[in-house]
């Protein structure tokens, strides 16, 4: 098992609770990695719904000159990878019925992928964002299943791990109102063994925790700090605190 993976099973195995802050190329501000090599979250996510390729190959160089803090791609399309990240997050969406999206995207780019040489992450992807309006529903033209589908998502989280993948992301949509709610993610935790990853609608420490005490093993956090950068300290801070106990 390579070193990324290995950081999270681990992680969830001790019931150690892990944080990754996402940085869109498109919004960068190098203030956030000089926060991050104050306060340490686990990972830095690097990622965008539309992102020029020359953006985001200066982000990664960027930030893997600041830090040594692991690198890994939550890519906003195929044409997000860079071979001087650490990993990639290979993101099949399991919500939608697009082909494109749950295989089309990696045909295209699996001989890249290749030779790279980047550490891949099979990941099951669930956007629960029925409103369509998150980036990821606009890029993909496809919709979320609504958070009140709780047997269908669960059943979705069980599936993609009996097909081999190795992480599930729920995502509840970029900026999105509400996060990922607590039942849910308690019936998932209690239903598969894979390390779960929430996503969307976290501003606040009092938020992360409650998602990381209902069964996230892994909180990304990425439009609140472009508000708040100061919320980097407030996540590692509360992380810490469930960490010891």
């Amino acid at each position: 098992m390579d070193f990324i993976l290995k950081k999270i099973f681990s992680a969830k195995k001790k019931s150690k609770k892990l944080l990754a802050v996402l940085i869109d190329p498109d919004k960068f501000n190098p203030d956030v990695i000089e926060c991050c090599i104050n306060y340490k979250p686990d990972f830095i996510f690097v990622g965008g719904s539309s992102v020029a390729k020359s953006d985001f190959t200066k982000t990664v160089k960027f930030i893997k000159q600041k830090t040594s803090l692991p690198l890994v791609i939550f890519p906003g399309d195929e044409n997000q990878i860079d071979k001087n990240a650490d990993g990639i997050l290979l993101l099949s969406l399991l919500s939608s019925r697009d082909a494109d999206y749950l295989i089309g995207k990696h045909i295209s780019s699996a001989l890249i992928l290749k030779k790279s040489q980047l550490e891949i992450i099979p990941t099951a992807y669930l956007l629960l964002d029925e409103s369509g309006k998150s980036s990821t529903a606009v890029v993909t033209g496809s919709k979320g299943i609504s958070h009140k589908e709780k047997h269908l998502i669960a059943c979705s989280a069980l599936a993609a791990e009996q097909l081999g993948f190795k992480i599930i992301y729920l995502e509840a949509g970029s900026g999105a109102k509400k996060i990922i709610p607590s039942t849910l993610l308690k019936k998932i935790a209690g239903m598969i063994s894979l390390p779960v990853i929430a996503g969307g609608g976290i501003d606040s420490a009092k938020k992360a925790g409650n998602l990381w005490q209902k069964g996230a093993d892994l909180i990304v956090v990425g439009n609140a700090i472009e508000r708040k950068i100061d919320l980097i300290r407030e996540l590692c801070f509360k992380r810490n605190q469930l960490n010891k106990k």
